[in-house]
């Protein structure tokens, strides 16, 4: 069931789960010089860089979906005008620097996308130093920073969130379990960073093989490693749809209480159904956006192109209404670096979110357990940035 799940585990990035290559990105650094002046009154030049023209099929869908999903978002602005151009990238990092190059000779003030890291990084780079600020899709934070912004969910902001709930809940004390792949080690580090922030300790972390066998062999140590560490809760990098049906069942037939040691999930375990009735998952908790306003994009998208939206698509959405927002407030610089990350964020297709000067961002997210079976909300996502609950 898991023999290619190494493979299979990056192809979550399209669900937002941090899935890594081989290349290593290169980091921005520095601000790049004052953004592209906005005429008021006139539609604000935006880029959109999406997948098309890629050998892969699937690209094309995003691609279609991303453009859609953008153009959506022009449509329900109010008070703002958008001009918004597209240009395809092949899913090739080259041509995304040629594109991104090409959409501020056009006079682009902004640049949504591309999807992939490499392509991100490669179109930063290539117009760093213009002023012009990239809003990427991915949610690699590692190529953040500078003129580079990650539109994409990231582990720090799921982990924060769970730690800090933890934490008021009174767990102290966090043993990790992450997959021995790249994804499961910036998630360990992701979940260690957020529990020392939050104030709670982590005497252990261990890795699992991402192998059906591997797995079972690994989970008792981790169980016993865990209980032996007096860990009161378990925090994974286990993807559902993947690895964590294995790791649950393989606690489960360890012995494990989940009165005992809850388990704290990175990833969204509703995302597969059936995966809520593992005894394991019981009491734990994880982090899911705001369910009502992802089921009003989604309906809207629905009834608009009649077709359900990729699950990307919500990131060029939610890009165009930031743009639109900054835009609304007027001045020169609306799309700089200060107006990008004013503290006030903005309202996106699964809850608020904003920017931060690290080229990282921040979304509202509820905290979730599993009763009977059922998804259950401890705390709802938070409706600003005011206040706790982030």
């Amino acid at each position: 069931m898991l023999a290619s799940l190494f493979s299979r585990r990056k192809a979550l990035a399209v669900l937002g789960a941090l899935a890594l290559s081989a290349c290593a990105p290169v980091a921005m650094t520095g601000g790049g010089g004052a953004a592209p002046e906005l005429v008021a009154g006139a539609p604000v030049p935006v880029a959109l860089l999406v997948p098309a023209g890629s050998p892969d099929p699937a690209d094309g869908l995003i691609a279609r979906s991303m453009e859609n999903a953008a153009r959506l978002a022009i449509a329900d602005l109010s008070g703002v005008a958008v001009d918004l151009r597209v240009y395809p990238t092949a899913s090739s990092p080259a041509q995304a620097g040629q594109a991104a190059r090409q959409a501020v000779a056009d006079g682009a003030a902004v640049i949504l996308g591309p999807l992939r890291q490499e392509e991100a990084n490669a179109a930063a780079v290539a117009v760093a130093g213009t002023g012009v600020n990239v809003l990427a899709f991915t949610n690699n934070t590692t190529i953040a920073g500078g003129n580079l912004f990650v539109l994409g969910p990231t582990f720090q902001n799921t982990a924060e969130r769970l730690a800090r709930y933890a934490r008021s809940a009174g767990v102290s004390s966090f043993a990790v379990a992450y997959g021995s792949d790249p994804a499961g080690t910036l998630g360990r580090d992701a979940i260690v960073a957020a529990v020392n922030t939050a104030g709670g300790t982590v005497p252990l972390a261990q890795a699992y093989p991402l192998s059906q066998q591997g797995i079972a062999g690994a989970a008792p140590a981790i169980l016993q490693a865990a209980q032996g560490a007096g860990a009161q809760a378990l925090f994974t990098t286990a993807v559902p749809a993947y690895d964590l049906p294995v790791l649950a069942e393989a606690l489960t037939a360890a012995g494990h209480d989940p009165g005992t040691l809850r388990l704290v999930g990175l990833t969204r375990w509703d995302s597969v159904p059936g995966i809520l009735a593992q005894p394991a998952l019981q009491g734990g908790l994880f982090a899911i956006p705001d369910y009502g306003m992802t089921q009003a994009f989604e309906a809207r998208y629905q009834a608009a192109y009649g077709e359900a939206p990729h699950p990307l698509a919500a990131l060029a959405y939610d890009g165009i209404a930031a743009v639109g927002a900054l835009a609304l407030r007027g001045g020169p610089q609306a799309l700089g670096r200060a107006s990008l990350t004013q503290g006030q964020g903005f309202e996106g297709t699964a809850g608020i979110f904003r920017l931060l000067p690290d080229g990282t961002n921040q979304r509202g997210l509820a905290v979730a357990t599993v009763q009977n079976n059922q998804v259950v909300i401890l705390d709802p996502a938070p409706r600003s940035f005011r206040g706790a609950g982030l």
